[in-house]
């Protein structure tokens, strides 16, 4: 009987209507798999753009075999649609790619020798970059309350200067090989040991903070994440999350709070819930008097909904 082939890298794309990026994706994984022996998972969550039809005629399986599609019937969300790539993924290692990636040059087997060459490592993290190749930020250290008022909030501008560096590593340079807290999951790479050891990412954040979430347990279970910048990765970011500006908002913030009240406790989650709510009813008024004044008002009308199904939502942490 013939050895069955090791399979060296999975990789699991989890895609919701992005057919033209997720077929460039697949395609720059086909030129850089260079000598490995890859199989690509992708986990279609109830796309209305054809993207299922795409994978079918794109890539039939008596050309490419190691191309398996898995037609969700809903929209299971980021981490429940890696979990279910998870359980099909029979490589050495596992690689979390989004869909709206394109793989540079050599990514992959570099990203596959290099954890091969360091046992010790739990996640390993390219370099991501824009479209027009300049350097996107994708390590970070863990967030602390403080980050947690500032961050991504509208107070941002005012935060002080070594808290957002800190929490964005600007510390380190974008070309050094560096240990960091957590990396974004646009591309993750984590040994298949790893992941039976932790288990897969927590279903309850549906969108947003799910890598830090997920890095977290696997730091804490003493294996090192590691940001490497020697493999690099076009990333175009936010495509699928864009198409719901409200469920954004409220996926993000509730995520945000599902965090730290995981880590943090109930009472910080819960003065964090008030501080982000208290922020989106400033911006009503906000956005309310410059529609007074006349200034873009289609846009204000805009935003005042968006904030108030926010609002009304209540943020209660996700999953709580």
């Amino acid at each position: 009987m013939a050895k069955e082939t090791q399979i060296d890298l999975s990789l699991i794309i989890v895609s919701w209507n992005v057919r033209d990026l997720l077929q460039d994706c697949v395609n720059s994984i086909i030129v850089g798999r260079g000598h490995l022996n890859v199989e690509v998972v992708i986990v279609d969550s109830a796309s209305s753009d054809g993207s299922p039809q795409m994978v079918q005629d794109e890539f039939p399986q008596d050309r490419f075999p190691w191309i398996h599609l898995i037609a969700c019937d809903n929209n299971v969300g980021f981490p429940k649609g890696n979990n279910i790539g998870l359980k099909t993924a029979v490589g050495r290692h596992i690689l979390l790619l989004n869909p709206d990636t394109i793989v540079l040059g050599a990514a992959l087997p570099q990203m596959v020798n290099y954890m091969d060459a360091n046992p010790d490592i739990g996640v390993l993290g390219p370099q991501l970059l824009n479209p027009d190749k300049s350097v996107q930020s994708s390590r970070r250290r863990f967030p602390t309350m403080a980050t947690a008022f500032f961050e991504s909030s509208w107070l941002e501008p005012y935060a002080p200067a070594k808290l957002l560096q800190t929490y964005y590593a600007e510390d380190i340079a974008d070309d050094a090989v560096a240990d960091v807290d957590w990396v974004m999951g646009a591309a993750m790479l984590v040994p298949a040991h790893v992941v039976t050891q932790i288990g897969g990412m927590d279903e309850a954040y549906f969108m947003y903070s799910e890598e830090l979430d997920w890095c977290r347990r696997i730091k804490d279970a003493g294996w090192r994440v590691v940001y490497y910048p020697e493999a690099k990765i076009i990333h175009y970011t936010g495509k699928s999350s864009e198409q719901a500006v409200t469920a954004r908002h409220v996926n993000f913030q509730r995520a945000k709070l599902r965090y730290f009240r995981k880590y943090n406790g109930r009472f910080s989650a819960f003065i964090l819930r008030l501080f982000l709510l208290c922020n989106y009813l400033w911006q009503i008024i906000v956005e309310g008097i410059k529609w007074l004044f006349g200034h873009k008002r289609p846009l204000r009308c805009q935003r005042i909904r968006a904030y108030w199904q926010v609002v009304k939502s209540g943020l209660p942490p996700a999953g709580y």
